[in-house]
């Protein structure tokens, strides 16, 4: 007796292993093919976005710096300090004698409380921020001896924009350009670590602050404006305006991420005829 034994065959035919080896080597011709510019281009979206970082910063700083007292930029190392003002304008030097002479005007010779703005200020002064004239050597605002704080009322004068009142009786040096200014808190940005940040809210100090654990820096608000900062390969530097027109900052941000790294360069001319 003869047995027999019918099995089904499965399988692949050559035509079908070669058409898998061709349509496999068209994938892996198109995925290497589209490989670069896909590398490229999220290369580019990193570039972009530590640029976009960079740049936001550092015209935050250049727009703050702007305002800054002439003479109060302070640089050393990763921290830069400055005094922003808030409004400024012309003292009163000499009164108005057409018919009586009137009008109060800032007194050289002993110790004013008072005094009347030329024109008006682009914005009214409040109490606690400070007066300041004249601020360059022998006489400067971070020695404390050209500056007083503001009141809203000494005698018969009311703090406004057309006058300018302080309690403490203070005999300034004269402007040659009849200035004054009012000025807020210090400010002072500085890169630690992988961090650039803003601090304010704290003391004006005899000397620059260069630590943000010592004080008035670790009691002082502070704001963050950029991560993933290469502080060693950051900077900031101070030139003062041999023109006696404007100073110069330079500000130089460079950081970086996992693929890429951008260094941003920044120049800001900062006011310095007190």
């Amino acid at each position: 007796m003869m047995l027999s034994c019918n099995r089904s065959q499965s399988g692949f035919t050559l035509v079908e292993a070669v058409m898998v080896i061709v349509i496999t080597g068209i994938l892996a011709v198109l995925a290497s093919s589209f490989a670069a510019p896909l590398k490229g281009y999220f290369e580019a979206l990193d570039r972009a976005e530590l640029s976009g970082v960079a740049d936001t910063a550092l015209r935050r700083m250049a727009r703050e710096l702007r305002t800054a007292l002439p003479n109060s930029v302070r640089v050393s190392g990763s921290f830069i300090e400055f005094l922003p003002t808030t409004t400024g304008g012309r003292y009163r030097k000499g009164q108005d004698c057409s018919a009586a002479c009137t009008g109060d005007i800032l007194d050289f010779v002993a110790a004013d409380t008072s005094f009347d703005v030329i024109g008006a200020l682009p914005s009214v002064p409040v109490t606690g921020e400070e007066l300041v004239v004249y601020n360059t050597t022998p006489t400067t605002v971070y020695a404390g001896t050209n500056v007083v704080e503001l009141t809203s009322v000494v005698g018969t004068c009311t703090l406004s924009a057309i006058k300018i009142c302080f309690d403490d009786g203070m005999q300034f040096l004269a402007s040659p350009g009849n200035r004054f200014q009012i000025i807020s808190g210090p400010v002072t940005f500085a890169c630690i670590g992988n961090t650039l940040w803003r601090y304010s809210g704290y003391a004006r100090q005899a000397e620059q602050p260069t630590s943000a654990s010592s004080s008035p820096l670790d009691v002082a608000t502070r704001a963050r404006l950029a991560t993933g900062v290469n502080c060693a390969a950051s900077s900031f530097v101070y030139t003062p305006g041999v023109t006696q027109r404007a100073d110069l900052v330079v500000m130089r941000l460079a950081l970086s991420n996992n693929s890429d790294n951008v260094t941003l360069l920044h120049q800001v001319h900062v006011q310095n005829v007190p």
